[in-house]
């Protein structure tokens, strides 16, 4: 009885490290999180709450909420031009435009739209 219980055991917790490892997320979703949370770059919770992720605590209600972006932009281009440059599909938009005056990197702008994308 011992030895079968021990086999159930290590069973269970091969399943709950393999749980933990399916849901680790990605390294480039990892480092847009970062920026996007950073007030001195992306500072993405100043104005949009991301309701997906229990790490983005904002009351923020300046700019929509983060929420169901693959459907919103099904096409992922059409999220990252709007974070490069908000002003070409809203001239009155009050998001900067990221990449025209040079806030955040191309490379940063792909790791934030990684990131958002997710929710």
């Amino acid at each position: 009885m011992f030895m079968r219980g021990s086999v159930l055991a290590a069973v269970c917790l091969g399943v709950c490290v393999t749980a933990a490892a399916a849901q680790e997320e990605p390294a480039s979703v990892k480092r847009g999180r970062e920026i996007a949370h950073d007030v001195y770059k992306g500072n993405c919770l100043a104005c949009h709450q991301i309701p997906g992720d229990r790490a983005a605590v904002s009351t923020a209600n300046i700019g929509p909420p983060l929420v169901a972006m693959q459907a919103r932009f099904p096409d992922r281009a059409a999220l990252r031009e709007q974070i490069w440059d908000s002003t070409a599909r809203n001239p009155m938009t009050v998001m900067p435009p990221f990449g025209k005056h040079r806030v955040l990197t191309e490379e940063e702008i792909d790791r934030v739209v990684d990131y958002i994308y997710c929710y």
